[in-house]
This record gives structure tokens, sequence and C-alpha cells, in this order.
């Protein structure tokens, strides 16, 4: 796949692909870059100084390498706002939202109707699903699995290398599973490989060192469980 990129007429400082073909209903801001290869569905804003298919220039001690990535595709009426950068091999679903500045690497798809926040970087090969809620200034760890309906407060830390790179090149990289309407509160941290189970609740400032079981209110450092959560508060009763 070849990267590079001729300026554009179409909008102020646009610079374009050579295979890329924009529907007419595209909305662009000014000084967008889109790289070659990369799928825009009908409907999509472009804001401001977005980047999309850039290839990964990963460091000399990365584990991320690999073949080289397919197209980047954004689905029909999704959001990319201004400043953030979404990689070729990542998938952006139907009326997604991607947010000022944010970052989404190769391998990653994010769900239709999904919001991510202002600022998260959201490493490679993580799985959004549908209808989740990312708020502002996250860290979403390679290999990460989100489900449908999950909400992330405001900077959520998820890792995922129990050894912090003290580790050969065979070694699994461990991200957190979120289960399907579970609720992460403000600041939380998720240490690698802990799984949230189904409409389960993290109260803010807690630090996830075990899985949580599905419908468990957990909080303090380590998180402990303290209650489960109330039939009214079940994803269930709220859709």
């Amino acid at each position: 796949m070849k990267h590079c990129v001729h300026p554009s007429e179409r909008a102020p400082g646009l610079m374009l692909g050579h295979d890329v073909d924009l529907p007419d209903d595209v909305a662009l801001g000014a000084g967008v870059v889109i790289h070659s290869g990369t799928v825009v569905g009908t409907g999509v804003v472009i804001q401001d100084h977005a980047v999309l298919g850039k290839l990964a220039r990963l460091g000399p001690l990365s584990t991320s390498g690999g073949p080289e990535p397919g197209p980047l595709v954004v689905g029909a009426d999704a959001a990319i706002c201004a400043g953030a950068i979404v990689y070729a091999g990542a998938g952006i679903g139907v009326g997604a939202v991607i947010g000022d500045q944010t970052q989404v690497r190769e391998g990653t798809t994010i769900g239709d109707g999904t919001m991510i926040g202002r600022g998260t970087g959201i490493e490679n090969d993580v799985r959004v699903g549908a209808g989740v809620r990312v708020q502002s200034s996250c860290y979403l760890a390679a290999n990460v699995v989100i489900e449908d309906h999950v909400f992330i407060g405001p900077g959520v830390v998820t890792t995922n290398d129990h050894s912090m790179g003290r580790h050969g090149p065979d070694y699994p990289l461990e991200g957190a599973v979120l289960r399907r309407g579970s609720r992460i509160g403000g600041g939380v941290v998720l240490t690698p490989g802990v799984e949230v189970g189904e409409d389960a609740f993290v109260a803010a400032g807690a630090v996830v060192t075990r899985d949580v079981p599905p419908r468990a209110v957990v909080m303090g450092v380590p998180a402990k469980p303290v209650r489960d959560v109330p039939e009214e508060d079940l994803l269930s009763a709220w859709q």
C-alpha cells in the first residue's frame, strides 16, 4: 500500500491519497490528510487536521509489528473530530464519533454508535463494541476487549503487561475484558488480563487487580465487592 498524498482542491489544505474516492456528501475541515487505501462511507464528517490511514511507526523494541495492515474503513455517518489520528488497518463503525486529538491504532475496531472522548489513546488490536461511551483522556492498551454498551469514565487506564517491558517477543500481552453493560468510573486502573463482568460497576479511583463478578459493585485499592447493582440500574432496565 503506497501512502503518498497529493493536494486536493476539494477542501482547504486537503491532502489526499491517489486512490481515495470520497463520497460527495463527506464534510471536510481544513488541513485534513487521508492516506491511500482509506475507505470513507457516506455522510462522514472529518474535522480540521484529522489524519486518516496513517501507517504506524514502530519503535525498535515494539512487539506489535507484522504484515502491513489493510485499509482504514470509516463507516457511514461517522465523525472523525479535529486533530484525531486513525491508522490504516482500523475500522470505525456506522455513526461512531472519534473525539478531538484521539488516536486509534491499527487492527482496532470501533463499533456502531460508539463515542470516544477527547484525547483518548487506543492502541493496536483493541475491540470496542457498539453503543460504548468512552470519556476523555482514557488509555486502552493493546488487546483490550470492550463489549456493547459499556461506559468508561474519564482518565481510565488499562494495562496489558505484568512485566512492564521485561519480556521476550513471545510474551503474551493480556488486555482487560469489559463485558456488556459494565460501567467503569473515572480514574480507574485495570491491571493486565482482568475481566469486569456484565453489568458490573467499578467505582471511581479503584484499582482492579482481580476479576469482577457480573453485577458486582467494587471499590477501593485494590478493588473489592461491596454490594450488587440494583435491578433498576441494570442495562436491561434502560433499553
